[in-house]
């Protein structure tokens, strides 16, 4: 039976569209993501869509209000969680947004980057995979499954629609 983990990601684009705000993951010890750089983002709650688990979770983790969004894509990851557990991310940009961003969360440290240097930071193999869909000029959606094993993905593939 397939009963994956619903999260969202989120890719939060500075004011002049070079940069990106990323957390890099070093606050828990035991953290899956120890010293990865990712976007913000979480788990989907049951009494909640995944626009608004988006907000929320960049509300919380960036304290930032989101106030242009757009969904990018999805990705089924399976095997993807520390005991291999499948997830169904929902990918979105957010091209507007009000508030300053944090320096620091429960997870690690925020900061902007440049998109044009993501690839020399340290990542899940798999992202580098679909960023570049993420910031593409494309406006269709894409949908992709990347399986992982042991913390490594296996394949890529992806639709446009």
């Amino acid at each position: 039976m397939y009963e994956p983990i619903i999260g969202t990601l989120g890719y939060v684009l500075s004011p002049e569209r070079t940069h990106v705000l990323l957390v890099q993951r070093t606050a828990r010890v035991h953290d899956h993501h120890l010293g990865k750089y990712n976007g913000l983002g979480g788990k989907l709650k049951a009494d909640e869509d995944v626009l608004s688990c988006l907000t929320r979770e960049i509300r919380e983790e960036a304290g930032i209000a989101c106030q242009e969004v757009r969904l990018r894509g999805t990705i089924n990851w399976t095997g993807f969680g520390p005991s291999g557990e499948n997830w169904l991310g929902f990918i979105f940009l957010v091209t507007r947004y009000v508030g300053t961003p944090f320096s620091e969360n429960e997870e690690g440290e925020l900061g902007w980057h440049a998109l044009d240097s993501l690839h020399a930071l340290p990542m899940w193999e798999g992202d580098r995979f679909f960023l570049p869909l993420v910031f593409d000029d494309d406006p269709r959606i894409f949908y992709g499954h990347m399986p992982y094993r042991n913390g490594r993905p296996l394949a890529w593939h992806y639709l446009r629609a």
